[in-house]
């Protein structure tokens, strides 16, 4: 089913991320971590039981990364746990950006930008959107590291699994991706493919 992004569900998990998201942006008293993670992990169920689907569109433009919760390895049964969660410091602004390049296809770029003082590192690729999953897998190809506006580095992105030519060649399940479950105008929710998960608010 394909969500309306006009008429975003009454539900309280919405309501409790609406609210973090306005509480981060605006400056207000921000609601517990522990309120925020059970909004997601909510939301992501009821994206999964009801079958949700976003076009990739919903996804373009610039997003601020609000809150977090990474996730820890348990050794005895080999698997993840959530972290706690916590907000994205305002002075270390981290912000994604999608957009895209062919809606016939869901192909697409993106990149990502921190900021600390004078100090910038963006990095940048491309995107592959599954709309049956809601799941956008990517790759980054460039990196640019500047301080007080000059280019310490800015060339090819070390590590990359991929480059620009073969990216469209590789099988999803090798590449990074988000995992989106709730996609509104104003905010924006995904699992990670190491298990964490993230909020980022519109620009």
């Amino acid at each position: 089913m394909t969500a309306d992004l006009t008429s975003t569900p009454n539900t309280d998990f919405i309501a409790d991320l609406a609210q973090v998201a306005d509480a981060f942006r605006d400056g207000n008293n921000r609601p517990k971590a522990s309120v925020a993670v059970n909004a997601l992990l909510q939301a992501e169920k009821t994206a999964k039981q009801q079958k949700l689907t976003y076009p990739f569109a919903s996804l373009s433009g610039n997003w601020r990364l609000c809150f977090a919760t990474g996730t820890r390895k348990v050794r005895k049964r080999g698997g993840i746990i959530l972290g706690k969660g916590f907000y994205i410091p305002k002075f270390v602004p981290a912000y994604i950006y999608f957009s895209t390049l062919d809606t016939s296809t869901n192909q697409g770029e993106i990149s990502n930008k921190i900021e600390l003082g004078g100090f910038r590192l963006k990095l940048s690729g491309l995107t592959q959107y599954i709309s049956k999953k809601n799941l956008l897998a990517f790759d980054f190809h460039h990196l640019q590291i500047s301080l007080f506006n000059y280019n310490v580095y800015n060339g090819n992105m070390p590590g990359s699994q991929t480059n620009t030519s073969n990216f469209y060649d590789q099988k999803i399940a090798k590449l990074p991706f988000f995992a989106f479950f709730v996609v509104t105008e104003n905010f924006i929710a995904a699992r990670g493919r190491g298990g964490g998960l993230a909020l980022w608010v519109k620009d």
